[in-house]
């Protein structure tokens, strides 16, 4: 018997899992998908590339697929996430594990018309895939009825508070109807995280694969020190000498990911920025041909650093250390995705330090502090404030380096005490809107 058979799953999930080349369930998987077969509320946490989207799909379509829809096709399943680019791949995951069970899907998300999602939602739905923000625009033009939801999903719920959605999430709860399994899935459980779980679930399971913080074993992290003002010459010469075929590179800010992909094309090495600035076109173009592998780079702020499954992706380069420790569990998490190995690489200046300790003290490790012949640091250099985009600067040797600062327009800002408030110019309208 295969072993997903042996979770419950019916033949056709089994055979549809079979054909993407998947034999055996990872943990979460393994101990999420028999619990929400069972209709039960579920808590999960599980480090990135884990294979939690197929450990709520799955199931979820099993449980659809016994109780056939009314004769008027609503929306039976609500799935949240926070981005553009997650939306789509968890609908895109959704087709394909249920091409055999005759359930309807669609995906919503701004950025792009309304009307094409308005039409589809006319023709029927099943399962809705959406970003807060666009399904609070349909809401206010009363065109999706949500009145028969059975089972909502949050989908990377800690990204969504950090990106200021507590309160569109609180809207879209109150339409819903009571009687209904909630799944909630987040990588990390900060206060407010745990506040709304404790008011949206009954008595849930609770899936626990690792400890927050946790970096896959399968990821081989390296630590490049050198200098500011060489990253870029020295990125372009670890392309050349490692001959890297394809690299995530991650960015603070939205400016300089424009720059530094501008920069690796004009070295030879095709690449292109995907940032919350970019038109919805920009973005899915841009993410289609680095997948294809047209593409050898490319650049992303933190906004998508939960949004990109690429499978047997090899690099992630951190160009710049992320402002929060967190992110950088969640960047080098695109890589190494379902038990695949793969590299992480991190170019750390002297402004850094403080924030490479910050990521060490969270993973529970310590780093070689490597250098790349020729690019060896200047042993003079100081510390500067670090740029966080929007004219503010943060964090370097002489800042609170805990993660309070967020770049500006990537999502939200932590004040010192821990708290957010929601930024403007991220992905979408102002403040809120991911959609």
């Amino acid at each position: 018997m295969s072993q997903f058979a042996a979770l419950g799953l019916p033949e056709d999930l089994v055979r549809a899992v079979t054909d993407r080349g998947y034999t055996e369930p990872t943990p979460v998987q393994a101990q999420a998908i028999p619990v929400i077969l069972e209709g039960r509320d579920v808590i999960a946490g599980a480090q990135t590339g884990t294979g939690k989207t197929a450990a709520f799909v799955l199931p979820m379509i099993a449980r659809l697929k016994s109780v056939e829809p009314a004769q008027r096709r609503l929306p039976r399943t609500l799935i949240l996430t926070p981005t553009r680019e997650l939306a789509a791949q968890v609908e895109e995951s959704v087709r394909l594990y249920g091409r055999h069970s005759g359930l309807r899907s669609l995906v919503m998300f701004g950025g792009v018309g309304i009307n094409p999602q308005i039409e589809g939602l006319r023709r029927g739905v099943d399962i809705l895939v959406a970003t807060p923000g666009r399904l609070l625009d349909h809401m206010q033009q009363r065109t999706v009825d949500l009145s028969k939801i059975e089972m909502l999903v949050l989908d990377e719920a800690d990204r969504m508070l950090d990106m200021g959605f507590i309160r569109d999430i609180r809207r879209v709860l109150a339409v819903l109807p009571k009687a209904r399994q909630n799944l909630l899935f987040s990588a990390t459980f900060p206060p407010e995280i745990k506040d709304l779980a404790a008011s949206l679930m009954n008595n849930p399971a609770e899936v626990e694969i690792a400890r927050q913080g946790t970096t896959a074993a399968q990821i081989a992290q390296e630590v490049v020190i050198c200098d500011r003002g060489r990253k870029k010459e020295l990125l372009v010469h670890l392309f050349e000498t490692r001959r890297w075929t394809q690299a995530l590179i991650f960015t603070r800010t939205k400016h300089l990911a424009n720059r530094l992909a501008e920069h690796l094309d004009k070295c030879g090495i095709s690449a292109l920025a995907i940032h919350g600035n970019k038109s919805q076109t920009a973005r899915t173009r841009a993410l289609s041909e680095f997948k294809t592998g047209k593409l050898q780079a490319l650049v992303a702020t933190d906004i998508a650093a939960r949004g990109i499954d690429i499978n047997e992706l090899p690099q992630v380069v951190n160009f710049e250390l992320p402002m929060v420790a967190e992110d950088y569990v969640h960047r080098i998490g695109r890589t190494a995705r379902a038990g695949a190995s793969g590299s992480a690489c991190s170019l750390v200046c002297v402004d850094e330090f403080r924030l490479l300790e910050s990521i060490e003290r969270l993973t529970r490790q310590r780093f070689s502090r490597n250098t790349e012949a020729g690019y060896e640091p200047d042993p003079n250099q100081r510390a500067q404030p670090i740029e966080t985009g929007r004219g503010q600067r943060g964090g370097g040797n002489g800042g609170n380096h805990q993660g309070q600062h967020r770049p500006a327009g990537e999502g939200q800002q932590r004040k010192p005490n821990g708290n957010r408030r929601p930024s403007h110019g991220g992905d979408g309208r102002q403040r809120q809107r991911a959609g």
